[in-house]
């Protein structure tokens, strides 16, 4: 269990994320979290439950319909 304080956020927690990172291997595009956390690379995470948590990336925004210094009617 984490032995960090304050402790780290637990795995079912919204903020499971900010926990801190015990082992990183960037090669294979992974991180192992304080509180057993998966977190990948495409922002996808495997919880120590089995539960897989999509990968969350913000989307692009669409491309502007107005063009700089002109208003559309």
């Amino acid at each position: 269990m984490c032995m960090h304080q304050p402790p780290c956020p637990a795995a079912v927690d919204s903020d499971r994320e900010a926990a801190h990172t015990l082992s990183v291997r960037a090669e294979q595009g992974w991180s192992l979290l304080c509180n057993g956390v998966l977190l990948f690379e495409d922002t996808g995470e495997l919880l120590p439950d089995g539960q897989v948590i999509a990968p969350h990336r913000p989307l692009p925004s669409p491309p502007s319909t107005q063009v700089k210094g002109l208003v559309a009617a």
